[in-house]
């Protein structure tokens, strides 16, 4: 086996922090931070502040098909930033040069929303954030990948999950420093998404790749978007595992019609409820990502942590489809944070582990992302169909299944320190 070819875990020990500890996790939450509240600003208030002013009536109709070709770009993006950002061999550094291309690329784009006067636009618009963003982050995760310890993987990782909380907050709050629908909303989020980022690049060390690569051209193009799970088993099996934990999260996106429909809370009140609700549940995965990373660290497991954020994710969602009241639906919003914030401490230190080649190292993350775009797009469509068959219960207790599905998978995920040791978990690679 060539030194190319050797699986990430298998060469993870012998790698340095090329950015001290201390710089690059301050680097490291503020270009997430920047990254998760530019995105999350326009989808939860912006677009539908900005597609009201142009579409009027049309307006919710205008907004599926935004946020569903913005999806789709975001989707294709992604593993494109990441294999692009393994070939690079500029000066600047092969990570940094995409955090701070795609980061401008995304503010400028957010900035170009307010002059916008059609629909088409704003689709077009909307798209090239996405597909710039997604560049960003998907050097975001290689440049962890190659420079923190794996010892180290829970802690900083618990604390990406703890600014995936904080960033649409923080987004929020700066878009309403302004009148709403005002231009300057758009403007802070894309300074201040841009600012963050600019100071963690300058935090940031990170030599050029020296690797040679083969040329890129179409085939290894569609390569970008494939792994072989049949060679890479352990791979597959944490794909799987975030597709189904991340389907129960998807969740969250009826509870304004679950609050209308089934609990009849009026429009005048169901924005402050949403709120109040979402509010508990960022506050949740806040904590519970900070803590739970921590303690894997401590501990040297992940499955555990995994397994419990599946059941609890489930046992959420039975809550929610028996929900007679806001209250419960505040319990099982809690409920539901508490498991994606366990989740999310130790999923990608855990997916890090068992990448399945170096050189691959942010395509392959980037492949790993998909499965958290996927529920966005799958769950919206196919809960129409299971509302109408059953109810919400039906749409509620369908996701936690999905829930306890991955509560299992994970148990074919080699643990810590054991990816090479026979067992009934899945080898890293199948020779």
């Amino acid at each position: 086996m060539t030194a190319q070819h050797v699986p990430l875990a298998r060469r993870e020990d012998s790698s340095a922090q090329v950015t001290p500890i201390r710089r690059f996790v301050p680097a490291m939450l503020l270009t997430q931070l920047g990254f998760y509240a530019a995105l999350t600003t326009p989808l939860q208030l912006l677009l539908v502040l900005r597609l009201d002013s142009i579409a009027g009536p049309g307006a919710r109709s205008a907004l599926g098909v935004v946020t569903g070709f913005g999806a789709l770009c975001a989707v294709v993006a992604t593993p494109i930033g990441g294999r692009l950002s393994d070939r690079t061999r500029a000066r600047f550094g092969r990570r940094r040069t995409w955090i701070f291309t795609g980061s401008l690329v995304f503010a400028l784009a957010l900035a170009a929303m307010t002059v916008t006067t059609a629909v088409w636009q704003v689709v077009l618009l909307w798209c090239l954030a996405q597909a710039a963003g997604n560049f960003q982050f998907a050097a975001n995760v290689a440049i962890m990948a190659d420079q923190v310890a794996p010892d180290k993987r829970g802690l900083v990782s618990g604390l990406v999950g703890l600014v995936a909380a904080i960033g649409p907050i923080a987004g929020i709050a700066a878009a309403n420093a302004f009148p709403a629908g005002a231009a300057a909303q758009w403007l802070a989020l894309a300074v201040g998404s841009f600012g963050t980022t600019l100071v963690a690049v300058l935090l940031f060390r990170d030599p050029p790749g020296t690797e040679p690569k083969p040329p890129l051209n179409l085939r290894t193009l569609a390569g970008t978007f494939w792994f072989n799970p049949y060679r890479y088993p352990a791979f597959g099996w944490a794909w799987l595992v975030r597709f189904l934990i991340m389907c129960t999260y998807s969740a969250s996106g009826y509870t304004a019609f679950f609050l209308m429909q089934h609990l009849d809370v009026s429009k005048a009140r169901v924005g402050t409820v949403t709120l109040e609700i979402g509010l508990v549940g960022v506050v949740c995965l806040g904590i519970s990502s900070a803590l739970a990373g921590y303690a894997s660290d401590a501990l040297g497991k992940q499955r555990p942590f995994v397994v419990f954020s599946g059941i609890a994710a489930a046992a959420a969602l039975v809550l929610m489809s028996t929900a007679a009241s806001v209250t419960t639906v505040l319990a099982a919003s809690g409920l539901l944070g508490f498991a994606v914030g366990t989740f999310l401490a130790v999923d990608l230190a855990l997916c890090m582990r068992v990448l399945p080649r170096a050189e691959d190292t942010a395509k392959d993350l980037a492949i790993i992302n998909i499965a958290v775009a996927l529920p966005q797009s799958l769950v919206p469509f196919a809960a129409p169909a299971l509302i109408a068959l059953g109810g919400y219960p039906a749409l509620y207790l369908t996701l936690a299944a999905l829930g306890l599905l991955g509560a299992a998978a994970i148990l074919r995920v080699p643990e810590v320190g054991r990816e090479h040791t026979p067992g009934r978990a899945a080898p890293i690679t199948r020779i």
